[in-house]
């Protein structure tokens, strides 16, 4: 298994084992071993990789039984280099180019019948020709993937959006194509489309990537998923209590306003805010209270306010630390 422990044992269950058994086992491993579970544990990161990787083999028919076989030579994949080339990899990161992919049958060994051009054929699907594989034709590079930046309205970016795009192909043509915003998208997120981006003679399609930024609001202001707006409220609604319209993401929403509230406090709204990333739940609005004097009295307002003051037995700075220390 080229250093790597046979997928099985990584699973704790034997080769007979049914897919329901196999299942189980993963989900017992995967809950004690993950990240969320075990913070800065970089043993136990590996170890729920290499879970993941195991129950990805053995939990497909066709790839298990490739991997019963012939090994974990017979379950890698095609990827393409930082340099442009295309390998095929498997295990603890084995490689070969496309080029030299005869070589690879040196890894197989003689298990199975059939020869070397057999394994060939059941494991990459080709032919033969006198006995030894036929020449593998090179697989087209792949699309390049595209990124695009979008401007999304801060609603969209609260409800989600469909935005229509025009896209340049790697052909030179010019595309249409629908995109999904989802709900929660934060500014600068990179969203990736799978097989958005056209191939042209006979490459599979590329990745489309949009980079999302948002358009500020008139008043709101966000926080991850939690939405902030600033409220007037007069001296004597902030005083004596008060219910007062406020507005929200999801229309006006009526909140009330407990007596003596004091400038700047923070009245939540629950559920108000955006879709956080697991989409399961949402983030809450925060009203922040700012209470506004009157910037003109009447000669009636003045009178009242005097006798207010008369009254007030209260003075509000006595308890801050330069005052405290100033009467030590």
């Amino acid at each position: 298994m080229h250093g790597k422990r046979d997928y099985y044992e990584v699973l704790g269950v034997e080769k007979s084992a049914s897919p329901e058994d196999i299942k189980r086992a993963y989900r017992r491993l995967a809950k004690r071993y993950h990240p969320d579970r075990n913070p800065n544990d970089a043993d136990a990161e590996a170890r729920f990789k290499e879970v993941q990787h195991a129950y990805s083999v053995l939990s497909d028919p066709d790839k298990r039984a490739k991997y019963d076989r012939f090994g974990d030579v017979a379950v890698g994949e095609w990827n393409t280099t930082s340099g442009g080339q295309r390998v095929y990899q498997w295990g603890g990161g084995s490689t070969v180019g496309v080029d030299d992919l005869e070589d690879l049958f040196s890894v197989f060994g003689g298990g199975g019948g059939g020869g070397r051009a057999s394994i060939f054929e059941e494991v990459f699907g080709g032919g033969t020709a006198r006995g030894r594989p036929r020449t593998v034709r090179r697989p087209p590079r792949p699309t390049p993937d595209q990124e695009e930046l979008v401007e999304v309205a801060f609603e969209q970016a609260v409800h989600g959006a469909t935005l229509t795009l025009q896209l340049r192909t790697p052909q030179g043509s010019s595309q249409t194509i629908d995109v999904k915003i989802p709900p929660g998208v934060e500014d600068g997120q990179r969203l990736r489309l799978r097989g958005r981006v056209p191939g042209g003679d006979g490459r599979a399609p590329g990745d489309l990537y949009l980079r999302v930024r948002i358009r500020s609001h008139a008043y709101f202001t966000r926080r991850g998923a939690d939405l902030f707006v600033d409220v007037p409220v007069t001296v004597s609604e902030a005083v004596l209590g008060a219910k007062i319209d406020v507005p929200s993401v999801d229309g006006p929403a009526t909140l009330t306003l407990p007596a003596g509230t004091v400038s700047g406090a923070k009245l939540r709204l629950k559920g108000r805010g955006l879709v956080v990333a697991s989409g399961d739940t949402r983030g809450d609005q925060y009203v922040v209270i700012k209470i506004v004097p009157p910037k003109e009295l009447t000669d009636e307002q003045r009178r009242l306010f005097e006798q207010l003051r008369l009254h007030e037995r209260v003075n509000p700075r006595e308890a801050c630390a330069w005052a405290v220390g100033e009467r030590r």
